[in-house]
């Protein structure tokens, strides 16, 4: 049933954004933009982590998981460190995910040429 609900999950989200991009004009930079803010609208509220334990692994992989992770570690680390402890805690949990983007990025920048 955790499998189910996982792909239920994902597709609910990829449902949505693709109803706001065929019915706006928001590019998918904005829809993007706008689902990190709703994972850390939900996380900070707590309600990110009950849905994580309904939905399993589904709801560590759309994009609203990047914003969750971004709050519960500014959260996570202000609690130890204060103030500091929130800029700190932003990187902290995301930091292996924009680091592999990067590299990875710079590796098919050297394999692949754009198209005009």
């Amino acid at each position: 049933m955790l499998l189910l609900n996982s792909f239920l999950f994902c597709g609910l989200i990829c449902l949505i954004s693709q109803i706001i991009l065929d019915n706006t004009k928001l590019t998918p930079g904005h829809i993007t933009s706008i689902l990190v803010v709703i994972g850390a609208f939900l996380d900070s509220f707590s309600l990110y982590d009950k849905i994580i334990v309904k939905v399993g692994g589904g709801a560590m992989v759309p994009i609203t998981s990047f914003g969750h992770s971004l709050v519960h570690g500014a959260l996570a680390e202000a609690n130890h460190l204060g103030i500091m402890g929130i800029v700190a805690g932003m990187f902290d949990l995301t930091a292996a995910g924009i680091t592999s983007a990067i590299i990875f990025s710079f590796f098919f920048a050297l394999i692949f040429k754009p198209k005009n």
